[in-house]
């Protein structure tokens, strides 16, 4: 097993958020794209401002590293249309995929029928352009019955909506990793969730996002079915440097 085949290497804080400017922040993206590069890591995922200029720094560096960026990030309360125009942007800047944050606010409210609108249309437009598609459903603002609902919903519009051979590039994603949580709650993967994650997928692959800190939870949880892991703490995972803190 490789964990590196698994790892989106990821840095999604603003500058704002961090407390650092925004040459600093764009550091950091750069050189989290050349530990990426140097370590054969799947993919960077980073914000959707920094897309076109690692797209380019890819391209001359010749990688193979996958460039994956966030859509309606962190809360996913964006209407159809913006997050629509936003994945538009991200694929013209040379996104390989795009992990949307799900209207997770409207599903508990019963609106499933723009849950359904945005996924559909957010998927087909990726589909369209040979681009993966990850929807974050936000485990820690459910419970385990939503969870297994909203990943069942969908499983079911990704069947009932494209070709058999385009499921695998349509994942369920667990977590931002940006959440708030109380007590102390975990807001990202768990193996609990993930596990209902994966029973309910169907034949969408699940990403475990937020949470992952240890090589042995990454191995077990590539052993439990999970197809791709978010870390911002991708090469802790790789070397095996203990206990890592961050998403």
């Amino acid at each position: 097993m490789n964990i590196q085949d698994y790892l989106d290497s990821t840095y999604l804080k603003t500058p704002e958020q961090a407390g650092i400017t925004l040459q600093e922040t764009q550091k950091k993206v750069i050189e989290l794209t050349d530990e990426a590069i140097d370590n054969n890591l799947f993919a960077v995922m980073i914000r959707p401002n920094f897309v076109k200029e690692i797209r380019e720094y890819l391209n001359e560096k010749n990688s193979k590293v996958l460039l994956g960026t966030v859509i309606s990030f962190p809360e996913g309360i964006n209407s159809v249309t913006e997050k629509l125009t936003e994945a538009e942007k991200a694929i013209s800047d040379g996104a390989d995929e795009l992990d949307f944050v799900v209207n997770y606010k409207e599903y508990l409210q019963g609106n499933l029928h723009l849950v359904k609108e945005e996924f559909v249309k957010g998927t087909k437009l990726c589909l369209d352009h040979n681009k993966v598609a990850k929807w974050i459903i936000e485990i820690a603002a459910l419970n385990d019955i939503q969870i297994a609902d909203l990943t069942k919903h969908l499983s079911t519009w990704a069947e009932e909506n494209f070709k058999s051979e385009d499921l695998a590039k349509i994942f369920v994603k667990s977590s931002t990793g940006f959440y708030k949580t109380e007590n102390g709650k975990p807001n990202g993967a768990t193996f609990e969730g993930v596990k209902i994650m994966l029973d309910n997928a169907g034949k969408l692959p699940v990403k475990a996002a937020g949470g992952v800190r240890t090589p042995e939870d990454a191995k077990k949880m590539i052993e439990m079915g999970i197809k791709r892991i978010g870390t911002s703490s991708a090469m802790a995972l790789v070397k095996g440097d203990g206990k890592i803190g961050g998403y």
